[in-house]
């Protein structure tokens, strides 16, 4: 997903002015050693940590910082993605928490890293400089105008909106089924899912354009993986009869105003006697499995053949 190591390096050498024998003099490691970090080989977290603090980045994500073009950018998108984080959240409607976009600072410092990251697989290019349109003072007035006439942070705006229908999908439909199952594997695809549902947001509100280059390949990739897990939570409710209240892959094909009337009925309580018919389909499969086992050798007891019953399979398709 990244290429934290490299960026770490990156960012040190900028800030304290030198060259990688320098640093790694500084370090007490040899040059080669610098040389594969930069090329993006994996450092001990100690090592992680000690770079951190000669980069002067503070709490803020390397990879973020390199994105945004310095530490100073960072904490002005920071600041931004925050800000629409907060509006996202006072404007969802499905009666669920949208965890990543909650008021905590590492939630918040993991949600700007994903959206500048989801961004960049976009094709979009981020300005090394932050746009002045969006440095907003202690009054926000018309900071909808601003945000919205803004390409990058429209984008953001309304992805965020689409995260918090989304992910009250996911928490009244998905959530249940995997949190109850006693599977490594199925708690490790739902953590997928949730991990991503931000790339699926982006991939709900957007589209190719020459703003999104990308988009269309961004769109396969994420729909190919969302369905993959999906259909591996469904199989297994149904190996375990599980009882299921929706189409779960209605979170890849719903448009996502769709996805938050589902998640809504299902906060207020409206779902409480519903089974998805995917659950009755699957025991009538097994009802007439069972039949075509016992069947056979009930008419053979009874002596009773194919030619007595008369059976005219062409009058069992009439009318459709």
């Amino acid at each position: 997903m990244s290429n934290t190591s490299s960026n770490l390096i990156k960012l040190v050498l900028t800030e304290l002015g030198c060259n990688q024998q320098e640093l790694a003099k500084e370090l007490k490691v040899s040059p080669a050693q610098v040389s594969k970090w930069k090329s993006g080989e994996h450092m001990s977290y100690d090592m992680s940590q000690r770079l951190t603090v000669l980069a002067n980045i503070e709490s803020f994500d390397p990879d973020f910082v390199c994105s945004t073009g310095g530490l100073e950018q960072s904490k002005q998108w920071y600041k931004l993605i925050c800000h629409i984080a907060e509006s996202a959240l006072a404007n969802s409607e499905t009666g669920y928490n949208t965890p990543p976009l909650q008021d905590e600072e590492d939630s918040r410092m993991q949600l700007c890293w994903q959206t500048i990251y989801a961004i960049e697989k976009l094709g979009v290019e981020i300005p090394q400089e932050f746009p002045t349109d969006l440095i907003f003072g202690d009054e926000y007035d018309d900071e909808y105008e601003r945000v919205y006439d803004n390409k990058i942070s429209n984008l953001i705006s309304e992805a965020y909106g689409a995260l918090t229908n989304l992910y009250g999908f996911y928490a009244a439909y998905i959530a249940d089924v995997t949190d109850a199952a006693c599977d490594d594997e199925l708690w490790e695809t739902a953590f997928e899912i949730e991990a991503n549902l931000l790339s699926l947001a982006f991939v709900k509100t957007g589209e190719q354009s020459d703003f999104m280059p990308t988009f269309d390949s961004f769109r396969y990739d994420t729909k190919v993986e969302f369905t993959r897990w999906i259909e591996s939570i469904k199989s297994y409710a149904i190996q375990h009869s599980v009882p299921l209240k929706a189409e779960l892959l209605d979170l890849i094909s719903r448009d996502e105003e769709d996805l938050r009337d589902q998640a809504e009925r299902e906060s207020f309580g409206f779902n409480s006697d519903r089974l998805h018919p995917d659950i009755y389909m699957n025991e009538i499969l097994q009802s007439h499995r069972l039949i075509h086992q016992i069947l056979p050798v009930i008419l053979k007891k009874l002596g009773i053949t194919n030619k007595d019953l008369g059976i005219d399979k062409s009058k069992l398709t009439q009318g459709l």
